[in-house]
């Protein structure tokens, strides 16, 4: 959402979509209608008394007035009318309280929406510096005291005078964020149920004739199985694999929960809409030509959005193959993909239907199961982040699998993706790695946040495994869907192959995986039989010594392939919490028996599973080896704690407001020394004290005050990269000394703005530190090796905000110079305590102000006694198209933990 622009959509517990947004000067009418509809039981509880028409319209004026930074106001609108509006006054100019109001239309509580209201409102009054809501409620307004209670577990109120008063803090804590995703994670699987466990559905431009995409979705659906009523519509009313055919959708038997649409672009919105009069709850537009096909195509999406809006239709799409649900309750091909997938533990959704034809296909060889397949398309509607939140409770899904080509709301997907990561394995492929690139003039930390570097960072903090290539997802996926995990990284290898072995060990080293022990790898011969093989696989498993086992089978005319698989099998079966992984080469042909699966020779090798748990087979051993370091590394962030945001003394919050506001009304850009100290003061980070001189005179003396050696610098705040241009002179050691070095240091940038005086420092590591503030992902915190080694060496590490305390010190540590940081060669050992505060403090400072758009600390000395920032630059600039923090999708008025078991669907 853009704060002070276009709404964002959200759904209450039942499904019906509701759109967030402030109030504007238009809704006056709207507003009127939504208090002459309302009760009198009503109005007293929100007015103390039942107003008068006066007093009515003195509040409409009210909630009518532009936003400032004393009053805020956002309205819920569900098809087209109002239902609900929240309001806040800040009860002084600058202080950090503000009145909040809340009212919710009758046909429309218990759903939700007013929780929906004051989230929204709180985060907008965040970011205005607002810290507290507070708001007076009768005592028998059981609802409001609810609302209140459920949107923070630190809500507070009190009696008095008759009346209660209640408080609300605007920024979300972790129990109050944990307790807003249970909410949206409750209604988004009540909102997806329709989708993808439908009791009945339609295929709109379903042809008789064969070939056409509507023809084969409605016959998939036929020969998959579907369990629910499932009906046809095409103009001529000419069958369609036996399935009932009617001539339009008015016609069909409501209710209908799901319409797959495969008709001309054109069109869509017109079946759309016919849709809503039989009661279609979602839709799956198979149909190009939308947001893809140009400005014509982005209109008529718009509008296919706009009407499911209105009518409380979820969309898949457009521009997508289809949705699978492999339930045996359910059995929902409603694709034209190729073939179906057989039932398993793997979630899928792809943003590009060749990706994920590309998944299903692999899971169909190497025997993978898939619970659910997506197809997103152009996700109009429903995103990665919406199946994220429908995944993290389907008893169906063991693991999930993501191929991504943009994020809707990153800071969700962050949010959303880490909680499920913490349940099940989720692994993502983010196409566009080559777009990551550097902008000429931009800070050391802007150029290092490129978008690239920001989804590592995004994706390692969220533990998603985030593989190299498409290949290696699909081995990955087949490692982490359900297999144990590794309980640390050691590796043994049991082989026939030395060759393969040797290749294998190459590829564990390079993976950061370790083999343990003289014997490791294990070459028993070519000709070894499959007793031998046996029995040392079982040895290395019973020894304890190997948190993962690896065994490589190659095939001769000399030795029997299947029997050796089948024995391995019977091993695998006797160590289920050991993670295991084969090779198969040369057995094409091989029949596993019993206890393992047909192997058969694909473009990337034998692939098959090993035993009744079905261990992976592989092709080559790095893919093995790839596959087992995949999931080494995702359980071992699955094993850490994900740490707390904790308390920082010392931040003046509201002063660093006035500043940022200060200097934006001045026109932001890059800002002057003064400034940018006076902010960094503000949020308790060091800087080193500097003095602006305008002439060498001036220079001199403020040299003569810091004492000497001195450093010169341009205080040009345009000018970024200043060792470059001849803008800063070292070792300065006397008057002299600085009145020479004035002019070539003023003339490096603006000589107007003069140059910074400081006296020199020294300690035994550069950093570098600092913010990027990205208008999709939010901002990042980078840490790195500093001075002029910054971009040579490329050493460096970024977070999202908002950072843990265990963030902080993760950062160092994976700097590949943190020995430097912890006494190398007898150096003495930096202060990293004070290191891991300042990385939490720039966190703070980027999360409390988003219009830092860069903010570089370079160097930064770090030493025994502590950490300085020796140089800054800051710059500004207005938040804009960006999404706030707080906004969700959802909303849910369900009780937490409540089940919800996907409905049995109906006989056809």
């Amino acid at each position: 959402m853009v704060i002070g622009g276009a709404g964002v959509d959200a759904l209450a517990a039942d499904g019906g979509i509701v759109t967030i947004r402030p109030v504007r000067a238009d809704d006056r009418k709207a507003l009127e209608r939504l208090y002459d509809d309302a009760s009198p039981e009503s109005l007293r509880l929100r007015f103390f008394a039942v107003p008068g028409s006066g007093a009515l319209a003195a509040e409409v004026d009210r909630l009518c007035r532009p936003e400032s930074d004393r009053h805020l106001a956002v309205l819920a609108v569900e098809g087209g009318r109002l239902v609900g509006v929240a309001a806040a006054e800040r009860t002084d100019d600058t202080g950090p309280r503000a009145e909040f109001s809340l009212f919710v239309a009758d046909a429309h509580r218990g759903r939700g929406i007013g929780t929906l209201l004051l989230e929204h409102l709180a985060a907008r009054a965040c970011r205005r510096g607002i810290t507290e809501l507070v708001g007076e409620v009768l005592p028998d307004n059981f609802a409001m005291l609810r609302t209140a209670r459920d949107l923070s577990a630190h809500a507070w109120s009190r009696f008095d005078d008759g009346v209660i008063d209640v408080g609300l803090a605007t920024a979300g804590d972790e129990a109050a964020e944990s307790a807003v995703d249970q909410r949206d994670r409750t209604a988004e699987q009540a909102s997806l149920r329709a989708l993808l466990c439908p009791a009945s559905v339609a295929v709109v431009g379903a042809g008789h004739r064969p070939g056409g995409v509507g023809h084969e979705t409605a016959r998939a659906l036929r020969a998959y199985g579907f369990t629910g009523a499932l009906y046809a519509v095409n103009r001529s009313g000419a069958p369609v694999a036996d399935i009932p055919v009617y001539r339009s959708v008015r016609r069909l038997p409501a209710p209908i929960d799901l319409m797959v649409i495969a008709v001309p672009a054109d069109q869509v919105a017109a079946v759309l809409a016919d849709g809503a009069t039989v009661g279609v709850r979602a839709a799956v537009v198979l149909s190009a030509g939308f947001g893809e096909a140009g400005p014509d195509g982005l209109r008529r999406q718009r509008e296919l959005v706009r009407l499911a809006r209105e009518h409380g239709i979820r969309l898949v799409g457009p521009n997508c193959v289809g949705v699978i649900n492999t339930d045996p309750r359910v059995r929902l091909d409603a694709s034209f993909a190729p073939a179906a997938p057989v039932p398993g533990g793997l979630a899928v959704a792809a943003q590009s239907g060749a990706v994920g034809i590309a998944l299903l296909d692999d899971a169909a060889r190497a025997g993978h199961g898939i619970s659910t397949f997506v197809s997103l398309g152009n996700k109009a509607d429903v995103s990665g982040n919406d199946l994220i939140a429908y995944w993290y409770d389907d008893p169906a899904t063991q693991a999930v699998a993501l191929y991504l080509e943009s994020f809707g709301n990153p800071r969700k997907f962050a949010r959303t993706v880490r909680a499920l990561a913490r349940r099940k394995p989720v692994l993502a492929l983010k196409a566009g790695r080559s777009a990551a690139g550097r902008r000429a003039g931009a800070s050391h930390t802007a150029a290092a946040a490129a978008p690239d570097a920001t989804v590592d960072a995004l994706f390692a903090q969220a533990g998603v495994v985030r593989p190299e290539s498409l290949g290696d997802l699909l081995d990955a996926a087949r490692m982490l869907t359900g297999q144990p995990l590794p309980t640390g990284r050691r590796l043994a290898v049991v082989g026939n192959a030395g060759g393969l072995n040797i290749l294998a060990a190459d590829a564990a080293e390079a993976a950061g995986l370790t083999l343990t022990g003289e014997d490791n790898p294990a070459d028993l011969g070519a000709g070894a039989p499959p007793a031998d093989f046996a029995e040392a696989a079982a040895a290395v498993a019973g020894r304890g010594a190997a948190d993962m086992l690896l065994l490589i089978v190659v095939a001769t005319r000399a030795n029997r392939p299947a029997e050796i698989m089948a024995a391995l099998g019977a091993v695998v079966d006797e160590h289920p919490d050991l993670a295991v992984a084969a090779v198969l080469i040369g057995g094409a042909d091989a029949r596993l028996g019993e206890h393992g699966a047909d192997a058969r020779l694909g473009e990337r090798g034998a692939d098959a599973r090993l035993g009744k748990r079905g261990a992976p087979v592989y092709g080559t051993p790095e893919r093995a080896v790839r596959a087992l370091a995949a999931a080494a590394e995702y359980a071992e962030w699955r094993r850490q704690p994900l740490g707390r945001r904790p308390e920082l003394s010392g931040i003046d919050t509201s002063t660093a407001r006035t500043i940022v506001d200060l200097a934006l009304a001045e026109g932001g850009g890059w800002q002057d020394y003064q400034t940018t100290a006076a902010l960094l003061t503000a949020y308790g980070i060091g800087i080193l004290p500097g003095v602006v001189a305008r002439t060498a005179g001036e220079a001199a003396a403020a040299a003569n005050r810091l004492g000497y050696p001195v450093v010169l610098k341009s205080a040009d705040p345009q000018l970024v990269h200043k060792t470059d241009r001849g803008g800063v002179r070292l070792n300065l050691g006397g008057p002299a000394a600085v009145r020479h070095a004035f002019a070539p240091v003023a003339a490096a940038g603006q000589r107007a703005a003069g140059v910074l005086v400081q006296q020199q420092a020294i300690a035994p590591v550069e950093l570098v530190a600092g913010i990027a503030h990205d208008p999709q992902f939010g901002s990042v915190v980078l840490l790195g090796l500093g001075g002029v080694q910054t971009d040579l060496l490329g050493d460096r590490q970024l977070r999202l905000v908002p950072m843990t305390d265990l963030d902080a010190g993760r950062m160092w540590r994976e700097l590949r110079a943190a020995p430097l940081l912890t006494g190398y060669r007898g150096a003495p050992p930096v202060d990293t305590d004070a290191l891991e505060d300042l990385l939490l403090r720039l966190g703070r400072l980027a999360e409390d102000l988003p219009e830092v758009a860069e903010l570089d600390l370079n160097p930064v000395l770090a030493g025994p006694d502590g950490v300085v920032a020796v140089d800054a630059k800051l710059r500004l600039a207005p938040v804009g198209a960006e999404p706030d923090p707080l906004l969700r999708r959802l909303s849910a008025a369900e009780p937490p933990g409540k089940e919800q078991p996907c409905p049995v669907a109906r006989s056809s």
